[in-house]
C-alpha cells in the first residue's frame, strides 16, 4: 500500500472504529464477537484499500460485516454440537456507548438472523429490499424477522416495566 493510501486508510479507521464497533456488537450481542468481527472487517478493507476505488467506504464496511456475520454464524452451527442440556447461561450485559443494558440483554436472547434484519433496519436505516440484499434472502424472510424480532424485543421491555402490558 502507498504511502497516501496508508494514511487514508489510516483515517478511514480512525474515523470508522467506533460506529463499526457499535453495528457490529448490535449484530453480535457479544462484545468480544463485536470487537472480532470489527477488526476482520478492517482487516478484508485493509487487503484491498489503495486498489479499489469505494464509492461510500463506511457502507461497504458494513455490507463486508454483514457478511462476515452471516458466515461466522453459519460455521458456528456447523462446529458446535447441539446442546440437550439447555440454554446457555449469558454473559453479564455490558454497556456500550450509551446502549441500555436491559437492551443488550434483549438483544442477546434474539436470533443471529433476528439480531442483523433490526441493526439494519434501526442502524442502517435500510428498507426491507435493502436489508434482503444484505443477507442474501427474500423480502418475506426479512418481514418476519423484524417482526419476530420486534416483539421478542416489546416483550422483554414489557418484563422489564418499561411498556405497559396490553390487557384484552
Amino acid at each position: 500500500m502507498k504511502d497516501g493510501a496508508r494514511a487514508e486508510f489510516a483515517d478511514f479507521v480512525a474515523a470508522q472504529t467506533r460506529p463499526l464497533l457499535g453495528f457490529a456488537y448490535a449484530l453480535t450481542a457479544n462484545p468480544h464477537d463485536a470487537w472480532d468481527l470489527t477488526q476482520e472487517t478492517l482487516a478484508r478493507m485493509g487487503e484491498r484499500w489503495g486498489r479499489t476505488a469505494y464509492d461510500a467506504p463506511a457502507a461497504y464496511a458494513r455490507t463486508v460485516m454483514v457478511r462476515l456475520n452471516i458466515d461466522r454464524v453459519r460455521r458456528l452451527r456447523r462446529e458446535l454440537p447441539r446442546s440437550t442440556a439447555g440454554p446457555e447461561v449469558a454473559a453479564p450485559a455490558e454497556e456500550l456507548d450509551g446502549m441500555e443494558a436491559w437492551l443488550v440483554t434483549a438483544l442477546a436472547t434474539l436470533s443471529p438472523r433476528q439480531r442483523t434484519a433490526l441493526a439494519l433496519r434501526h442502524v442502517e436505516d435500510l428498507d426491507v429490499r435493502g436489508i434482503a440484499e444484505h443477507m442474501g434472502c427474500s423480502e418475506g424472510t426479512v418481514k418476519s424477522q423484524l417482526s419476530r424480532g420486534t416483539e421478542r424485543l416489546r416483550e422483554h421491555a414489557r418484563g422489564q416495566g418499561l411498556l405497559a402490558t396490553h390487557e384484552g
